[in-house]
This record gives C-alpha cells, sequence and structure tokens, in this order.
C-alpha cells in the first residue's frame, strides 16, 4: 500500500504549523527547541514523501543532512539551556535578559 503524496505533505504541514505555533507562542527554551526538532522532522517527512514519489535517493541523502544539523542543534541548544539555567535560574525566555547591558 503506497500513501499518495499529497498525504504525505499535508501531514508534514500540519507537523510544521505544530512546530511554528510553538516557537511564537510558548516561553520555555526547552519547548522551543523541542518545536524546531518539531519542524526539521516535518522536513524530513516531506523530503522523503518526494523522494518515493519520485524514485530518487536524493531527498533521502539531505535526510541525513538535516539530521545532522538537528543533532548539533540539539547539543548546542542544550549546551545554551544548562549555562543559562545555572546562571539565572531559569529558563523561561521572558526572564532572560542577557542582551541587556
Amino acid at each position: 500500500m503506497i500513501v499518495p503524496v499529497e498525504h504525505v505533505v499535508i501531514l508534514s504541514l500540519l507537523l510544521f504549523l505544530i512546530g511554528i505555533m510553538g516557537v511564537l507562542f510558548r516561553r520555555n527554551a526547552i519547548i522551543i527547541f523541542m518545536s524546531i526538532e518539531l519542524m526539521l522532522n516535518a522536513v524530513n517527512l516531506c523530503l522523503i514523501g518526494f523522494s518515493r514519489y519520485y524514485q530518487s535517493v536524493d531527498g533521502q541523502v539531505f535526510v541525513f543532512l538535516v539530521m545532522t544539523l538537528a543533532a548539533a542543534e540539539v547539543s548546542v541548544g542544550l549546551a545554551i539551556i544548562v549555562a543559562l539555567y545555572r546562571n539565572r535560574q531559569t529558563i523561561n525566555i521572558d526572564e532572560i535578559n542577557l542582551m541587556r547591558g
């Protein structure tokens, strides 16, 4: 049973929109990073769907690149969150004002 590419694109779009809403409306740094990961996974799903539709492996190669980017983003982001929590005792974005002098 082959899933039509339209279904894959719609599911990918819904996941991406949920990720955007998480980034825009949440103030917790961990939830924001999880939302970014959800958006990257939505892009991966779309790439895999189009790769299967066009019978090509190019989309699958790009998925590995995006997964590598996501792993690097998680490690750097988690290190930043841990450093902010040690300095400010919070991970709420509204309470962190490090950019002000």
